[in-house]
This record gives structure tokens, sequence and C-alpha cells, in this order.
């Protein structure tokens, strides 16, 4: 949690590939996870918490339908949701949701319960690479930039979580 909280990027297994994250609360940090990956901001990023109420302060609550999302949460799915205001533009990119998902996978939810909020979420592996699937995967495309990994297994999915839009039911990714 030090390298967390000190604005360090990590590693962590998700359910499909490792992830590399940081605390949303940090623009510099978000900045330097983007620099690593060779990824634009206006992408955007996901969020994953341990739990729905990691993500209250985050999105629109208003706006937001548990219902929708709660049959598949905790879990490998991924929802764009209404944005609160104040959520930083590094991490909507250049949309007016954010994508969110409370995981299923044990580290990954122990890692968010321990650090007590969601954490920036995005696949461990420079633009246009294919995502690093093991520890040694994260520590030859990024070397030294990833302050700490969290070593585990991943959870057994064969592709990237599916993202659904919340208000509109499109699907994002299948």
């Amino acid at each position: 949690m030090e390298k967390l909280r000190a604005g360090g990027i990590i590693a962590y297994p998700t359910e499909y590939c490792y992830g590399l994250g940081c605390d949303p609360h940090n623009n510099v940090a978000i900045r330097s996870l983007l620099k690593i990956k060779h990824r634009h901001w206006q992408k955007g990023l996901i969020l994953i918490a341990a739990s729905v109420e990691q993500l209250y302060p985050y999105i629109d609550i208003n706006k937001f339908n548990i219902d929708k999302t709660e049959p598949g949460w905790p879990g490998p799915i991924t929802w764009v949701v209404p944005a609160a205001e104040n959520v930083s533009h590094y991490l909507q990119g250049v949309h007016s949701g954010i994508a969110v998902r409370v995981s299923n996978h044990p580290l990954t939810n122990l890692l968010c319960r321990t650090f007590r909020g969601p954490i920036v979420s995005t696949s461990a592996n420079p633009e246009g690479q294919a995502p690093a699937l093991t520890a040694n995967g994260v520590r030859r495309y990024f070397g030294d930039e990833v302050g700490f990994i969290l070593e585990g297994s991943l959870g057994g999915l064969e592709k990237p979580t599916p993202i659904y839009d919340l208000l509109s039911g499109q699907i994002l990714r299948p």
C-alpha cells in the first residue's frame, strides 16, 4: 500500500491479465501510468473496487441504477456509468462517463479493501502489445517503472472483461 499511497504504479493479477494501477486521486501517478503505457489520456481508464460503495465518490449517484449492475458484480463486467462532477479528466478521458468494475478476483478485491478505495486499472502492456499474463511479463515490459508487483494467479478469463454502457445498454467491448 505504501507504493500506492506514495504515488507509485503497481501491477496485480486480474480476471484476464495483469493490470497496472495507481491512486485515482493522484494525477501525477495517473500521468506516469499513461506515460509508461504510451496511452493517450483521452481514452480514459477503469476504476476497480472491492465494493460498489467504494465507487460512490466517482459516480453520479442520481443517475446510477444499481439494479442493472448488481447481477454482474462482483464479477468480470465493467460498466461505463455517469461520472461525478469532480472526477479527474485523466480517468474519464473525453467521455461523459467513467468505467468501473467491482472485481471478484480475490487478490484484486483484497488490494482495494486494503487500500480502502478503488484503484486505477489498465492492462499491463505498452499500447499495441499483448497484455502481460505473468509477473515476469510485467517486468519485461516495464522494468523498475512499476514499483511493486503483487504476484498471483489470473482469474481464468480468456479475453478482457466486457464493457457495457449503463445508460444506453450498448456493448462497448464484447
